[in-house]
């Protein structure tokens, strides 16, 4: 069986290969936070959570990348990094074992999803 370290490069080749659809990421993340309200029984929420976490899984190696050029120890380094890092573990959290803490997980990860797009969005500016 291989490990999670062996297998990241090659996930990472697969992501790089798809091009972003950045449009129907910025309209799928407040659809979310909207629905994420409650309502939504659990098959809802792991379904929105796949979504979300196909999402970040595009985003977060070109924003990753990104953070390689700030000036390494630098204060907006160690807050990129941070975060990016934060966004990794929150969504290999899993959505937990009840409906309340499937919401938090979904709405956590809408709210990093859009935090990616926004980063991504303002490389793209400077670029």
């Amino acid at each position: 069986m291989p490990t999670p370290a062996r297998s990241e490069p090659r996930e990472q080749q697969a992501t790089e290969a798809i091009p972003l659809d950045l449009t129907t990421i910025d309209t799928t993340t407040p659809k979310v936070l909207s629905r994420a309200d409650g309502r939504l029984d659990l098959s809802e929420l792991a379904e929105l959570e796949t979504i979300l976490a196909g999402h970040i899984a595009l985003l977060l190696p070109y924003v990753a990348a990104e953070s390689d050029h700030l000036r390494p120890r630098s204060g907006e380094w160690y807050r990129q990094k941070a975060h990016l890092r934060g966004i990794e573990r929150q969504v290999q959290q899993g959505l937990g074992d009840g409906v309340l803490s499937a919401h938090v997980q979904v709405r956590q990860l809408a709210r990093d999803c859009q935090w990616l797009l926004e980063r991504h969005q303002e490389i793209s500016r400077d670029a």
